[in-house]
């Protein structure tokens, strides 16, 4: 079977509709961080230190309910209407991101946060950021698996990252977004004057409402379908079937290279508004640095995106392991210019800006059908969930933090050369999942006797 089942081009562009919406959401919050700690955190303490720490723990927050989460969706996944569980989860991430820019109170008082080197304002949206991740973590893991039962593994690979074209695209008009609004005037919103920054956070609550209802009226696409294996359902998974996802070498191996490669860009993402305003990036007439920065983004992202998934799959009939080889060179390449970056002058800089994002955006489409094609559909949603889990937690919940010590010592720069070395480290993990590939996408239908 190549050609996709019913119903697959509707549900691929309500997902990729959905996932839009959901890298602008994240990638709001990084084009907002000045003005956030500006006024929630240096007007307190003008002398604060640590200030560029605490705002890199706003996406420490959203990442570790978002990765601690996921494997529970997941599970329920398995069990439950997947397409009810993601309206569930969209409309809850809307709504609790709207909520980030409410300047509400709990009463809490400033005097004891203040122990802490906090604000309520400041500790209120951090909350809100927890409970974003909380909406999140039943859309990520699940998506994918409903793409996987509705594409033959022989296209899965370009269809993926049309699904994860996504994630540049939303990232640059969450950027784009977060840098035009902030500079409004502040607005009358029920009787309060609102700052344009908050603004930013209130403009995917209706589409995401809105996307999530529609979701109600989907139905579940039958696991397994597109794929060699069958399932039956009177059969329990146990832990044991969980467990043995870890004894897939290109499972591990491709989530351990996720991790390195996320920990990586996860971090690099979210100072890059930061970074371009201390290396003073040139302007180009009225455009802005980051919506330069934003523009190079999407292109790359549209293009690279789909060319790792196109080529992944045409390769695969020539090279086994064709997928994790195109990941680790694009990935070693990426890094090689990413430090071109860092020593060369604005505006000579942005050509190796745009090179690294092409190279760093290739491995998406790649990486993420490793996961799909090797895991028996039986358990797809808890392996991706658990690639989630990981490669957060192991990633950017702990890499922006770091990058904004490391800047609060010395400076930017020294931060992104640190955190950039595990882009290498991606990019080798993933060759040396080359020669096991094609034996583990074999195998992945008989792997669960669930027939």
């Amino acid at each position: 079977m190549v050609t996709p089942l019913p119903g697959a081009r509707l549900t691929l562009i309500l997902l990729l509709s959905l996932n839009l919406l959901n890298f602008m959401d994240r990638y709001v919050l990084a084009a907002v961080e000045p003005e956030i700690r500006t006024e929630l955190l240096l007007s307190q303490d003008p002398e604060d230190k640590s200030a560029k720490f605490k705002t890199g723990l706003l996406s420490t927050a959203f990442f570790v309910t978002y990765s601690i989460i996921a494997p529970v969706f997941g599970w329920l996944a398995e069990r439950n209407s997947r397409w009810k569980l993601i309206g569930i989860g969209v409309i809850v991430w809307s709504l609790a991101s709207g909520a980030s820019g409410l300047p509400w109170s709990l009463g809490i008082s400033n005097s004891y946060l203040l122990q802490f080197g906090i604000t309520e304002a400041f500790f209120l949206l951090f909350l809100t950021r927890c409970f974003v991740g909380v909406g999140e973590g039943a859309y990520g893991p699940i998506a994918p698996t409903v793409i996987s039962d509705l594409y033959p593994e022989r296209i899965r690979g370009r269809v993926l990252a049309w699904f994860y074209m996504a994630i540049p695209v939303g990232s640059a008009l969450g950027f784009a977004l977060g840098g035009q609004v902030k500079t409004l005037a502040p607005v009358n919103i029920l009787g309060r004057l609102t700052e344009g920054w908050r603004l930013a956070f209130y403009m995917v609550v209706i589409p995401g409402i809105i996307l999530g209802l529609l979701c109600f009226f989907m139905r579940d696409p039958e696991r397994g379908r597109a794929d060699a294996a069958t399932i039956r359902s009177g059969r329990r998974l146990t832990r044991r079937d969980y467990l043995a996802l870890l004894r897939i070498p290109s499972y591990t191996l491709d989530t351990l290279g996720m991790a390195a490669m996320t920990f990586a860009t996860g971090g690099l993402a979210y100072w890059m508004p930061e970074y371009l305003k201390s290396e003073k990036a040139e302007s180009f007439g009225s455009i802005e640095p980051i919506t330069i920065f934003g523009g190079l983004t999407v292109i790359t992202g549209l293009t690279a995106t789909l060319a790792g998934g196109i080529a992944g799959d045409k390769l695969r009939s020539r090279i086994p392991g064709s997928y994790f080889l195109v990941s680790g060179i694009t990935m070693i390449l990426g890094f090689i210019f990413f430090i071109m970056v860092l020593w060369t002058p604005f505006p000579t800089a942005w050509y190796f800006v745009f090179i690294t994002l092409f190279c760093i955006f290739f491995n998406t489409g790649p990486t993420n059908t490793i996961l799909a094609n090797v895991t028996h559909p039986a358990v797809r949603a808890s392996g991706f969930a658990f690639n989630i889990f990981f490669i957060h937690a192991f990633g950017d919940i702990i890499s922006p933090p770091i990058i904004g010590y490391i800047a609060d010592k010395t400076n930017l720069k020294v931060g992104f050369f640190v955190i950039s070395l595990m882009m290498l480290v991606s990019g080798i993990v993933w060759l040396c999942g080359t020669r096991f590939l094609q034996w583990d996408t074999e195998a992945a239908p008989a792997r669960l006797d669930l027939s």
